[in-house]
């Protein structure tokens, strides 16, 4: 029996302590977390860093009415990302074994050319930009695209070339293998089904979908500006049971398949798409939640949010925004306790984390201060901006973080 170490905490704060380790390299990511029936999760830790855990500051820095301590545990199932790690091992094999029996010559530049990361979408799967780009693989054609399929465990392969700008953002995919590009893809117990050449689906969004999954919008009426396919629109209405979501999308595209996943998941009836572009949405004084899940920067919905916000009562806004931290130079006194997973000092890091979040503070309280003269300005009637949360989303270039403001709103 395998004995592993793991940091055990409240279910409830365990993404903020997840967060946490990770970004110090002391996330053991071979294993999978554990839910317990206690009401705790147990974090798999490296070994090697577990004397420079000071758990009491651990639980001031990342949650103050929280606890956590060390324990020794049976070790967990493989973690995804240990999966995907061995499946990207058999793809390696397959494609140098196909190559070699074409009388082809295998090559570090062939080697670096398979992608060591994809979606799966049902049984497609979809690869990224920059992967498969060697003309060989184009040479060989379907019989190598067959056996990628069948190394990985599906029957469809493509590939997303880039991003048009069409203003719909349309993603310019090739199928690569197959003919039919609608899949269905199922993210907590949510099904939702698109075609992969006409909308986009952002499976890094879903530690988002899960929060908003874990909200109480009982009797709430929620506007989400930006529905796409229902990223986030069915959150609100499958898991946080809002009474009436108002969903808004402009590509054409997008709103079949949003309409198509209300239907599917049985909560038509509780959702009024609106077509079109918002900023033209015939409504007002409705909302007890504007989501505005758009990056980089959903700034041009602010206006069209601050107006859908109940006069009398308020609400809660969730802006998405990319923010960046501006680049700092200053040499760092101490270098001991080498994180080996990053290549840093576990004080190089924490700094940076503190850094990040000075940034997003400054971002969240500037936006917060122009919410409320927007909101003094659209009603005639003073207001005022609480910050009740900054959830960061995930990193999306060096030094740029996607982060989530809850903004509380309230009339005076």
């Amino acid at each position: 029996m395998v004995v592993i170490s793991c940091l055990k905490v409240p279910q409830r704060h365990a993404q903020m302590y997840r967060k946490y380790l990770l970004s110090q390299g002391v996330l053991d990511r071979k294993y999978c977390a554990q839910k317990h029936p206690d009401g705790t999760v147990t974090l798999p830790v490296i070994v090697s860093f577990l004397a420079q855990l000071d758990l009491v500051a651990l639980t001031k820095y990342v949650a103050q009415d929280s606890f956590c301590e060390i324990v020794d545990i049976q070790a967990p199932p493989l973690s995804k990302k240990e999966k995907v790690k061995s499946s990207y091992k058999r793809l390696l094999e397959t494609a140098q074994s196909l190559l070699v029996s074409k009388g082809e010559k295998w090559s570090e530049d062939l080697e670096r050319d398979i992608p060591s990361r994809w979606q799966c979408h049902g049984d497609l799967v979809l690869f990224s930009e920059g992967s498969f780009s060697n003309a060989i693989w184009k040479e060989i054609g379907s019989e190598f695209w067959t056996a990628v399929a069948l190394t990985l465990g599906g029957k469809r392969i493509a590939q997303i070339k880039k991003i048009s700008q069409d203003g719909y953002r349309t993603p310019i995919v090739t199928m690569l293998l197959g003919d039919n590009s609608y899949v269905t893809h199922i993210d907590n117990h949510i099904r939702y089904e698109f075609d992969v050449t006409k909308c986009m689906f952002s499976s890094g969004n879903i530690t988002e979908k899960l929060r908003i999954a874990s909200f109480d919008c009982s009797g709430e009426t929620v506007v989400d500006l930006y529905a796409g396919i229902g990223y986030f629109t069915l959150p609100y209405l499958v898991h946080a049971k809002a009474a009436h979501v108002h969903a808004c999308e402009w590509n054409p595209d997008a709103v079949k398949a949003l309409q198509r996943n209300l239907q599917v998941n049985g909560v038509s009836d509780r959702c009024t798409v609106h077509p079109g572009d918002n900023r033209q949405l015939p409504l007002c004084d409705l909302a007890d939640r504007v989501n505005l899940g758009l990056i980089p920067s959903s700034e041009e919905g602010w206006p069209v949010a601050c107006r859908l916000l109940k006069r009398d009562t308020g609400g809660m806004l969730h802006i998405h925004q990319n923010v960046t931290t501006p680049l700092h130079h200053e040499p760092l006194e101490h270098s001991s306790a080498i994180d080996v997973e990053k290549g840093s000092s576990m004080e190089e890091s924490s700094l940076r984390i503190q850094r990040d979040m000075q940034a997003w503070t400054a971002w969240a309280s500037e936006t917060a201060r122009r919410i409320c003269t927007l909101l003094s300005d659209i009603t005639g009637s003073k207001w005022k901006t609480n910050i009740k949360h900054i959830e960061h989303v995930k990193t999306y270039a060096p030094h740029i973080s996607h982060v989530v403001l809850d903004l509380e709103c309230k009339p005076l």
